[in-house]
């Protein structure tokens, strides 16, 4: 059974501890909207598992027993013991951060990781959702899909169209690596503090091939022409670039906006 929202709160209280606004701690404990995103990771029995952010361990535990090998990552020291005590040698906890310098993954992560296939399944801490997800999407090829809880404003960027406000670079970044699915919207009322914002859960799941060969430099261009992105294509690249590329439905006058992921990567080959 999973834990309830009052089994989380006393867990807390029997500490001294409450949510830390710092780590932007909000607790799912919707056990519906639980189950869907686990249902949605297709979850089975020897599959590895990374989860960032455990808190008391209430997903933890539901993968544990659908019989997923976890790989637990927690900031919070005192949370990580709460999970530790639970769940004791039946997964791996590391007590940290789960990127490391440059955006890549904890070292340690890494290590463990060893180059299995595995999914990211989890109720992503707000401010560690966008580097981690394009982090995995970009560097790391064995991991097969995100199933993620996240800001609907973060979700409503993986899924935004050429032309819209929220089309940007982290919806060109990911998308060029993966297939995004929106499984649900959630309420604050699903969480308990109950955030300021709602939240979403959307699958993530990784293309078997790249449509660049260095990743990195892709990333790099991306943000780069972004910066710029109410700047012609033949004032920000120029005309050189897009001559030398000449790809279908590109010309100068037009903005970084207005080009589909698509075009972009093919840009991305010819660009310095």
């Amino acid at each position: 059974m999973m834990q309830t929202l009052t089994e989380i709160r006393s867990l807390l209280a029997e500490r001294g501890l409450r949510p830390k606004h710092r780590f932007g701690q909000n607790f799912l404990h919707d056990q519906n909207q639980l189950r869907k995103l686990l249902d949605a990771a297709a979850v089975e029995s020897g599959d590895l598992v990374l989860e960032v952010g455990p808190g008391t361990g209430t997903l933890t535990e539901a993968l544990v027993e659908r019989g997923a090998e976890v790989i637990a990552c927690e900031l919070d020291t005192d949370l990580a013991s709460i999970v530790a005590e639970r769940l004791g040698d039946r997964i791996v906890l590391i007590r940290g951060d789960c990127l490391g310098s440059s955006r890549s993954l904890n070292p340690a992560l890494t290590e463990l990781i060893a180059g299995r296939p595995f999914k990211l399944v989890a109720n992503l801490p707000y401010q560690a959702a966008s580097p981690l997800m394009s982090t995995l999407a970009l560097h790391h090829r064995n991991c097969t899909g995100q199933f993620v809880t996240i800001q609907r404003e973060v979700a409503d960027r993986l899924l935004a169209s050429p032309g819209t406000k929220a089309y940007g670079p982290l919806t060109i970044i990911i998308r060029a690596c993966a297939e995004i699915e929106r499984i649900g919207t959630l309420s604050p009322q699903c969480f308990w503090p109950a955030p300021e914002v709602t939240s979403a859960m959307v699958a993530i799941r990784h293309k078997a091939h790249l449509p660049m060969d260095d990743p990195a430099r892709f990333a790099r261009f991306v943000t780069r022409l972004f910066t710029k992105r109410r700047k012609q294509l033949g004032g920000s690249l120029g005309r050189d670039v897009l001559e030398r590329a000449a790809i279908p439905g590109i010309d100068p006058s037009l903005r970084p906006e207005a080009l589909t992921v698509e075009q972009i990567v093919k840009l991305s080959a010819h660009a310095g």
